[in-house]
């Protein structure tokens, strides 16, 4: 006994799959989901035992494409005429410190990327030696100079002038 042709099979089962596609991607996207299921299914079909049960392999098939498609669409970014500001780490959206960038602009550069690295990215001072290029004693001075300067020459927000916090 031989497989039966593969347009028999999507005659068979081609509504069966629609219907598990559009359950899980829902109908926009069902169509592509049932076409990738079939392709892949032709291309393994002459492989197929001959008792394997159909149905069951090609739902598993739009199954698994489905899941593919709901990843991808996860994944791919959506065109929008306004990016909606987002709360940062730091606060609000719009509450950019422009004070501190100018400070830790004004500091040599291996001292701003050990205090950045250290204080905002909270790498350990080795790590911040291999990047820099430098032994982690170094990276250690770099961010400890960095942090005086930056006590020297920037105010905080948050502290009201003339306070000593």
């Amino acid at each position: 006994m031989s497989l039966k042709p593969f347009e028999e099979v999507v005659t068979e089962y081609g509504s069966v799959v629609l219907r598990v596609c559009r359950a899980v991607v829902g109908p926009v996207d069902a169509e592509d989901a049932w076409s990738e299921t079939f392709i892949a299914a032709m291309r393994a079909y002459p492989e197929l035992d001959q008792g394997a049960n159909v149905e069951a392999w090609l739902v598993t098939i739009a199954h698994r494409k489905a899941i593919d498609i709901v990843r991808v669409r996860g994944r791919v970014a959506i065109p929008t005429d306004e990016v909606p500001e987002l709360p940062t780490r730091i606060g609000l959206p719009g509450s950019w410190d422009h004070e501190l960038w100018d400070a830790l602009e004004q500091l040599p550069f291996k001292q701003r990327a050990a205090v950045a690295y250290h204080f905002l990215g909270g790498l350990p001072y080795t790590d911040i030696a291999e990047i820099l290029g430098n032994t982690p004693t170094a990276a250690r001075k770099a961010g400890s100079d960095g942090i005086v300067a930056l006590r020297k020459t920037y105010v905080p927000k948050t502290v009201p002038e003339g306070s000593h916090a």
